[in-house]
């Protein structure tokens, strides 16, 4: 992988793409791996329904970044024949979908209240999730790409967008179409998925990776597309940053105007939230390129680039580790517990314990990306 800059009209990787993802895995950690859920600073907690704070911003910016670095990858499939290129694509999508999966059955077994341990039933582990929809939606904005090129990646693009909303609006309940219980998503997920397969935590079962809403997450991929297409035909200029800044500035503002009809919501995924968030990510994207290709300022990108060099495997990582943690007994709590009552809340006030538990745990995290980094192991899938 290659960090040097781009010139106009020549395809390369460029560094602020590396510490952009790198930015995004870091954020998820932490905001993934609180020490106490019920004591969170408001920002690092997804917005409650209606709403955004800049936690709900961090699933939708990994898939702005893996449509970012397809530019790069697209032309290469674009130039495959069909079949191969379903071979390829179908094979990172299936095995990115099976991680995630599999992720949602570890550890794999139960142990009840009498200390008997058995294998869960795999037929009712949580179908999606987080690495599912991002398998999901590389495929299809792939696919959209392969045979539509940047002109049908629009058209689709428009076309998800506002046939999600008529999809909610007409098919939800008449009362509240985007309401928690009524929506068309938990619908289509309980006719198709089941209860037992779909996520609990909103009280009852409701995916927000779910079927329905993996439409407009689509629209995600193909505008990290966009984007990485814009800047390598402008190259790392000032040009390119003002049309990016400019470009994201228009998305916000339309996105909190739509939002009067259809609100920003990160666990429907309202085709408002994706204008926002994708406005966000082309701010940030700006500012990146502005200081770190332009003015050349990079002497702070490497803890960045530690995530953004094997940021699968990390995520992956992020979420054995602590599950084990909190597997392993102490006394009358687990490791996780331990280490969280004698080290952080003893002396830490409740949310600051909370917060502090999560930023060194992505530390930790972060030393083993360290390792990979010095040892030159890059995982990819």
């Amino acid at each position: 992988m290659t960090q040097d800059s781009i010139s106009p009209g020549i395809s390369n990787r460029y560094l602020a793409l590396d510490v952009l993802r790198g930015l995004t895995i870091a954020f998820m950690i932490v905001v993934n791996t609180a020490g106490d859920w019920s004591n969170l600073f408001a920002p690092l907690a997804h917005a409650k329904w209606h709403g955004f704070t800049p936690t709900d911003l961090v699933f939708p910016t990994f898939l702005f970044v893996v449509g970012n670095a397809m530019s790069f990858s697209m032309k290469k499939l674009q130039q495959m024949n069909t079949a191969d290129f379903f071979k390829k694509v179908g094979k990172r999508t299936i095995l990115i979908f099976l991680i995630g999966w599999l992720l949602n059955a570890f550890p794999f077994y139960d142990i009840s209240e009498s200390g008997a341990m058995s294998f869960i039933d795999l037929t009712e582990v949580r179908l999606f999730g987080v690495l599912q929809r991002i398998a999901l939606c590389y495929f299809f904005g792939a696919v959209v790409l392969y045979y539509g090129g940047i002109k049908g990646a629009w058209i689709f693009s428009a076309i998800a967008l506002l046939g999600y909303w008529a999809i909610l609006y007409f098919f939800g309940d008449a009362a509240d179409p985007y309401g928690l219980t009524g929506n068309a998503a938990i619908k289509l997920d309980l006719a198709l998925i089941g209860s037992e397969r779909m996520y609990g935590g909103e009280g009852i079962p409701f995916d927000p990776e779910g079927i329905l809403s993996t439409l407009p997450g689509i629209v995600n991929v193909i505008a990290g597309y966009l984007a990485g297409k814009m800047i390598q035909k402008l190259g790392n200029t000032m040009d390119a940053v003002k049309k990016l800044l400019a470009v994201g500035l228009v998305l916000i503002i339309v996105s909190y105007a739509w939002d009067i009809l259809f609100p920003i919501n990160k666990k429907i995924w309202t085709s408002s939230y994706v204008l926002l968030t994708t406005g966000i990510d082309l701010v940030l994207l700006a500012l990146l390129v502005a200081v770190i290709e332009v003015k050349k300022w990079k002497g702070w990108t490497y803890f960045f680039e530690v995530f953004g060099r094997n940021p699968l495997i990390l995520y992956v990582f992020s979420g054995l580790v602590v599950t084990l943690l909190s597997m392993i007994p102490v006394g009358d709590t687990t490791l996780k517990g331990f280490i969280y009552q004698n080290f952080y809340t003893s002396w830490l006030s409740p949310k600051m314990a909370s917060f502090l538990f999560a930023f060194s745990y992505m530390l930790i995290i972060w030393v083993i990306g360290l390792w990979m980094d010095k040892k030159k192991i890059y995982i990819k899938v």
